[in-house]
């Protein structure tokens, strides 16, 4: 069994195809996972176009089926819409391919799009981890396209004579997205003299493999300064040994930070928030302790220092 998210549009249609003519060949089914957001009109009949098409090449024999699911809810005060489509979207694609069997996930993004990533982790000046863009392989979600150009998947649509969906908000430039596209990377090809997709891609790989050998010290250094709470080094409950994390390089502490903060529930951590933490231990002076994010609204998570270790706990809001 495979899944395909399957927006319906030239990329995620190329990609559905292309599966499914591997599922006949190979022997096994594929599953396409549409997700409705409810943001446009038309989103009724973008869902009724990708049933439509899906049941067509099915009666041409290829084993595909749709899989689709309306988003509930609204984004919530300070939520833009695109982080809140985006954080919703991932949840039900994964649902549904639970649901469906399947493992894995396969997600259309393409150089184009890897590089419009590099550009907005530049922007929000978040630290390597977001420049280094998106993971070939991140489970459950893989990116096959990620190192194909743009042109390919729009040019295999129109030789193989399958007709995608057109989302109005591809010319929206309401949306960030919709700008670095159509505007930013347009004028640093022509002032760069081209390749500039590409170049930010190489740079998204290189800086994937750094972070990869950095995240990989981090785990190890993790072990060896958590301790205390009666829970296991970097586990919810334990705490971290400051002497020691002050120890450490700065940029595998922060790491080191960052994993002990993750493993004691903190959600949507930022660069910010993370060398706020990293003051606690470079330049302690009996200050307060730091506020990080916390999956629950009616709680806050806060880490501070008692007694030379860095600490966990909740606050009610």
């Amino acid at each position: 069994m495979a899944a395909v998210a399957y927006s319906a549009g030239r990329d995620s249609t190329a990609l559905l195809h292309a599966t499914a003519r591997a599922g006949q060949a190979q022997g096994f089914d594929v599953v396409a996972l549409h997700v409705h957001h409810g943001l446009m009109p038309q989103a009724d009949a973008w869902l009724a176009f990708a049933e439509k098409q899906c049941e067509r090449w099915s009666k041409a024999g290829l084993p595909v089926r749709l899989l689709s699911t309306r988003l509930q809810g609204k984004p919530e005060k300070g939520d833009s819409v695109e982080a809140w489509a985006r954080r919703e979207r991932r949840s039900a694609l994964a649902r549904m391919a639970r649901e469906a069997g399947a493992s894995a996930i396969l997600l259309a993004h393409h150089r184009r799009d890897q590089a419009e990533t590099v550009l907005l982790g530049l922007g929000r000046g978040s630290g390597a981890r977001s420049i280094a863009g998106m993971r070939p392989c991140d489970p459950p979600w893989y990116r096959p396209l990620l190192g194909v150009r743009r042109a390919l998947t729009h040019a295999a649509c129109d030789e193989l004579g399958l007709t995608p969906w057109q989302d109005p908000h591809n010319a929206d430039r309401r949306f960030t997205r919709t700008r670095l596209r159509t505007e930013v990377l347009p004028l640093l090809e022509d002032v760069l003299g081209g390749g500039v997709a590409e170049a930010l891609a190489r740079t998204a790989t290189a800086l994937r493999e750094d972070t990869d050998t950095l995240d990989e010290l981090a785990g190890q250094a993790l072990a060896e300064v958590g301790t205390g709470g009666g829970g296991i080094a970097g586990s919810a409950g334990s705490g971290l040994d400051a002497a020691r994390l002050a120890a450490l390089p700065e940029a595998v502490r922060r790491r080191v930070i960052r994993g002990w903060l993750l493993a004691g529930g903190a959600s949507g951590l930022t660069d910010k928030q993370i060398r706020g933490v990293d003051t606690l231990v470079t330049a302690w002076r009996g200050q307060g302790g730091v506020a990080v994010g916390s999956p629950l609204r009616s709680q806050r998570l806060i880490a501070g220092r008692r007694d030379g270790m860095l600490t966990l706990h909740t606050e009610p809001v």
